[in-house]
């Protein structure tokens, strides 16, 4: 988690650590809305995230807005052209 209380950045964790990041997030600041934010291969695992919070565990959470995108990534090394990377961002809200 970053120093934004309610941005969780999901990468190559175990979907449970999010999962839990989503719970404290949500009982212990008092927020009402939270969002994930992943892109390329993670992005399969924000929505398992975001699937298991809601049906396992917070049974209020709803998904209140889903936006997708495209990220510009830097040439890697040995390589000569910048890359394109789908970014997605899933908003959660507690009623």
């Amino acid at each position: 988690m970053t120093e934004n209380a309610d941005v969780i950045f999901v990468g190559n964790k175990p979907p449970m650590s999010y999962v839990l990041a989503i719970i404290t997030s949500l009982s212990s600041n008092n927020l009402k809305e939270i969002t994930l934010k992943a892109r390329g291969q993670a992005i399969t695992t924000a929505v398992d995230v975001a699937e298991i919070a809601r049906n396992r565990f917070i049974k209020d959470l709803k998904i209140s807005k889903i936006a997708i995108g495209t990220a510009e990534m830097p040439p890697r090394e040995g390589e000569n052209k910048s890359r394109m990377v789908s970014t997605m961002e899933i908003t959660l809200t507690k009623k």
